[in-house]
């Protein structure tokens, strides 16, 4: 192994070399300076806009929450200090004092009501978290209440996704409402940012580099829990999983939390470097247009071939997931048949994967009138998830097998997300994660009835099945532990029979680090400098 190290070594300091323009201005190495890289970019600073990892990630280290997580995703205080339930539909939180945010302004409960507002509005993609954390209001300087419709047994949960902006500053800059990424509208939300979070946004430069600066009033750095020393944290979006990797090598950053899997076990053989290894909460699915009558990009006219049950079970028995799972991602995968980022509330039952059975998919194409197949276009990002192109074009060989010739379109994140909003699409690549454990994250925004309200924002197939919706319905509100998990199995379950999406596996991703840099590895794979000391 270490021969092998050394005979990519030299290869991977000349394409190294490719990224001299870009982290020319990034400082030389320090103790304080973090230079992170990634497959792609952050979307937008609007913090509500894009309801996209990366995005979020960033935006978590500018904008500060009520209540955050910990480097064990537990939910611990953030901007409130206590809380309670008054009653079953209300709860109170005490704000913390002597908070402000990035341009010196004074953190108060209006900022709080405020952004609660802004997060619910129609050009916001984490409105179905905000509308079930409940209404807001003000009851002093220093205390606000939500009144939820009804019993919300995880609240905690839905308002640690909500960032809070300065109410002064968004009217001060006419951006009340969040961008509309998807219509490419611009505001100063864009690239520029207020918050009150550790670091603040010193420049941004979308598909060059982000620097955010340590902000030396924030308010946890008296905290003992948050003892990293990083001063500066500069990330670069570098596409190539090669180039990326020989950018860690050479030093000229310092980690990468999404390395190509085939990279991994010559990283671990790599001086200098090291491998912080763990999982990632995410589930990477496929989903079809189950609405229109008629697919935009298929060869069938006159009907859509995806509201057939039989033809949806005929692409989910021609995936080989074993192959995929050795081949595509060199067994850094957790194939599975649950529409979940997690399997803390699914059963064995639920996880387990309908066969791999390309002539039952023949023979189910031909009871459902297409013996000869069709032609069909899969959309994919190229910059997203871990091998996701490679894994489209695995599974696009697969159904042209049994006669579903797919064309396969590929596309970086930044034209592909706003692509899926517009429902520009037939058949498409999905994932969905982040750092909580409970299905409502899934089942409410991704496999729900869209409402425009946001349940089924993510929903980007627009079918809809009563039953389900009847069933997470009673999970919002449900407050006994045992009957809401039998709630949320019954849904995951509908999912699983019906194969409303086709679900292929969870990521893995072990992050790779210069070997002094300590930094914990969280399962929603985000990157938080707080807890990051250099050495």
């Amino acid at each position: 192994m270490k021969r092998l190290a050394r005979s990519v070594r030299a290869p991977m300091l000349v394409l190294a070399a490719s990224l001299a323009a870009a982290l020319a201005a990034a400082p030389f190495a320090d103790a304080k300076t973090l230079r992170w890289a990634g497959r792609g970019d952050p979307q937008t600073m609007d913090p509500f806009s894009q309801n996209e990892n990366l995005t979020n990630n960033i935006n978590n280290l500018v904008y500060d929450t009520l209540v955050m997580r910990d480097k064990d995703l537990k939910v611990i205080p953030g901007l409130a200090t206590s809380w309670e339930q008054v009653n079953p539909t209300t709860w109170r939180f005490k704000l913390r004092q002597g908070v402000k945010f990035h341009d010196g302004t004074p953190f108060t409960a209006d900022d709080v009501v405020f952004s609660m507002q802004r997060a619910a509005e129609d050009t916001s993609q984490i409105r179905a978290y905000s509308n079930a954390a409940g209404k807001p209001r003000k009851i002093d300087e220093s205390t606000v209440e939500f009144v939820t419709s009804g019993p919300n047994p995880i609240e905690l949960e839905h308002l640690v996704t909500l960032f809070i902006m300065s109410k002064a500053w968004c009217e001060k800059n006419k951006c009340m409402k969040p961008l509309d990424f998807k219509a490419k509208e611009e505001m100063i939300t864009a690239r520029n940012a207020n918050g009150t979070g550790a670091y603040s946004l010193k420049s941004r430069e979308p598909d060059v580099k982000t620097v955010l600066v340590r902000n030396p009033d924030w308010w946890g750095w008296k905290d003992k829990r948050f003892d990293g020393n990083v001063d500066e944290v500069v990330y670069t979006p570098i596409a190539n999983d090669a180039t990326r990797l020989a950018a860690l090598v050479a030093g000229n950053v310092d980690i990468i939390n999404d390395p190509a899997p085939q990279d991994v076990p010559r990283l671990h053989q790599t001086p200098g470097v090291k491998v912080i290894d763990g999982f990632e909460q995410r589930i990477v699915f496929i989903g079809m247009d189950q609405a229109r009558d008629e697919l935009l990009y298929s060869s069938v006219k006159g009907k859509n071939p995806f509201k057939d049950k039989r033809v949806r079970e005929a692409l989910y028995k021609a995936v080989d997931i074993d192959a995929i799972h050795k081949a595509t991602m060199r067994g850094l995968s957790k194939p599975s048949g649950a529409m979940t980022p997690s399997p803390v509330q699914t059963t064995p039952e639920i996880e387990k994967r309908f066969a791999y059975d390309p002539a039952a998919s023949k023979k189910l194409l031909a009871e459902a009138g297409y013996p000869n197949g069709f032609e069909v276009t899969l959309d994919c990002p190229n910059n997203r998830y871990v091998n996701d192109e490679k894994i489209c074009q695995a599974l696009a060989a697969m159904w042209t097998k049994i006669g579903v010739n797919t064309k396969l379109v590929t596309l970086p994140r930044a034209q592909y997300f706003p692509k899926l909003e517009k429902l520009d699409t037939s058949l498409y690549m999905l994932g969905w994660g982040g750092a909580s454990t409970d299905a409502i994250f899934t089942l409410q925004p991704v496999l729900s009835t869209y409402n425009g309200k946001g349940d089924g924002d993510f929903n980007y197939g627009r079918y809809t099945d009563p039953k389900f919706d009847a069933i997470t319905a009673e999970v919002k509100v449900e407050m006994n532990p045992d009957k809401r998990l039998a709630l949320i199995r019954r849904a995951l379950e509908i999912q699983r029979n019906e194969m409303y999406h086709l679900p292929l596996h969870r990521q893995v991703i072990p992050w790779a680090a210069r070997s002094n840099v300590d930094i914990p590895h969280r399962a929603d794979n985000q990157v938080w400098p707080i807890w990051a000391k250099m050495k």
